[in-house]
């Protein structure tokens, strides 16, 4: 049997995971990961990959500095999320602001020493990101289109480290980033309108605020017919291997989202719609690794 002290120090922990989002951190490493395995980097062999020390501290770095990016902006929406998510607020409140603080600046100072390692081009890029989610955090969320949009970039952030790391800029890349980029528009909006009591309470201009939630709702409708430009030319024009069978069913899924949309109209309909699309996107971080099935066995 765990003692109460246990017990308390066993929540604090869960608090700690909840605010920086532990699931959604493993995820960004597994996706950066098979992105350099099966995209950036197909020629290589697989142990140089995964063995690879400085690709290990870019994603570590992308890890630490994100996991503080959560935590800062669970500080400034700690009053909002009282309203949109109170379960969850209860539970991040375990954990006090001064603490959520220190971490927020320890995770930020070991991202930039890990920076360090690769190069001093790398510490820039990672200060800029770091400044960049602040100021998102602090100011930029608060308006609408701006907000957004910085919202959506500052998740597709990290790739662009490692792209940059493989000096790979083939034009596929180009198409596969704008894909996720629309994909993470819709969501990064879905939760907008999920959210749209907390912000108005709390004078947030997101754009269902300022535009209302008819005008959001074709914006989505407009990002989701936008998402078949990178999804034809992939599958048409480039060698995505078995993995266009993701795109013919986040199609499918997107469209059925599209049709449910213009008749949600309460926070759990836009709950049931922002989920649709994360499980598009953490479907297709492991959906990468159906551009080529047998990458694997033959890089070993």
């Amino acid at each position: 049997m765990l003692t109460r002290k246990q017990k308390h120090l066993l929540l604090k922990f869960f608090s700690m995971f909840s605010v920086v989002r532990g699931y959604n951190i493993l995820i960004l490493v597994i996706a950066q990961y098979l992105t350099c395995i099966f995209i950036l980097a197909p020629d290589k062999p697989l142990r140089e990959v995964v063995f690879d020390f400085n690709l290990f501290v870019l994603v570590l770095a992308s890890a630490l500095t994100i996991a503080s990016g959560y935590i800062i902006n669970s500080f400034y929406d700690s009053e909002k999320d009282l309203i949109n998510r109170p379960h969850k607020s209860m539970l991040d409140r375990l954990v006090s602001q001064n603490t959520k603080l220190s971490f927020y600046f320890v995770l930020n100072f070991l991202a930039v020493v890990m920076a360090s390692y690769v190069s001093f081009k790398t510490v820039v890029f990672f200060s800029l990101y770091i400044f960049g989610i602040w100021l998102y955090s602090h100011k930029l969320k608060r308006l609408p289109f701006i907000g957004n949009l910085t919202s959506t970039t500052l998740m597709i952030t990290p790739f662009f480290a490692i792209f940059i790391y493989y000096q790979n800029f083939d034009t596929v890349i180009f198409f596969h980033a704008m894909f996720l980029f629309l994909i993470i528009s819709m969501k990064e909006l879905t939760k907008d309108l999920e959210n749209i009591k907390g912000d108005l309470a709390q004078n947030y201009h997101t754009i269902p605020v300022v535009y209302g939630e008819r005008f959001s709702k074709a914006m989505l409708s407009i990002l989701a017919v936008l998402t078949l430009i990178p999804t034809i030319l992939l599958v048409c024009y480039f060698d995505v291997g078995h993995m266009d069978y993701f795109f013919y069913i986040s199609t499918f899924l997107l469209f059925v989202m599209i049709l449910l949309l213009w008749k949600s109209s309460t926070r759990i309909h836009y709950l049931i719609l922002h989920n649709v699309l994360k499980i598009i996107i953490v479907s297709g971080v492991f959906c990468v690794v159906l551009i080529n099935v047998d990458v694997v066995l033959n890089r070993i």
